[in-house]
């Protein structure tokens, strides 16, 4: 059984170290946990990893986030993944700094990721895993915010929190979704 688990994310080194690219910094630290390699691809950097007979896909789209929605559909499509099998990792700002919390259906909320994944998969029914990076910005400073870097305190507890953000992939690719959210959301 396959998986396409995808973490949204802009390419380059200016955007390495911001809030608008945890879904490549929770990949990275999946891939690390399972002593895998992210090798580039077409439309994105792809790594394979294996949990309880089960094959994950990690895809760190190259697209830019604005255009997401071709990478995810472009590998759905080669890999022969199913709708139901995708997970969209992402970055919210209406969740508290670290605040994990999974959802199998919903609107963009106004991320330009998902929103290009709704319009050219033609639904907004596909499972996405939000991280709370907080709204601590002035009006107007939005953009600025999440394409800025992680505070001290932010940057200390990251590497539980992706830890976490790890264990809340696996269990997705094992557990029925609403028993997943039960178990993980919020915590």
């Amino acid at each position: 059984m396959k998986y396409l688990i995808v973490g949204l994310g802009n390419i380059g080194s200016a955007y390495e170290n911001t809030r608008h690219n945890i879904g490549f910094k929770a990949l990275d630290a999946l891939a690390s946990a399972s002593s895998a390699s992210f090798v580039t691809s077409r439309l994105g950097d792809g790594a394979e990893i294996k949990h309880k007979g089960r094959t994950l896909i990690l895809l760190k789209p190259s697209t830019y986030m604005n255009l997401s929605g071709k990478a995810v559909n472009y590998w759905m499509q080669q890999e022969k993944i199913p709708l139901d099998k995708v997970l969209i990792i992402t970055d919210d700002i209406a969740l508290d700094f670290g605040v994990l919390r999974l959802k199998p259906k919903g609107s963009d909320g106004g991320h330009n990721g998902l929103k290009s994944i709704a319009e050219v998969l033609g639904t907004q029914n596909y499972c996405r895993l939000r991280f709370g990076v907080g709204n601590d910005f002035g009006r107007g400073q939005q953009v600025e915010y999440v394409l800025g870097e992680w505070t001290k305190d932010q940057e200390l507890s990251l590497p539980e929190r992706l830890e976490q953000t790890g264990k809340f992939v696996l269990a997705f690719t094992t557990a029925a979704t609403q028993r997943v959210m039960s178990d993980f959301n919020g915590k």
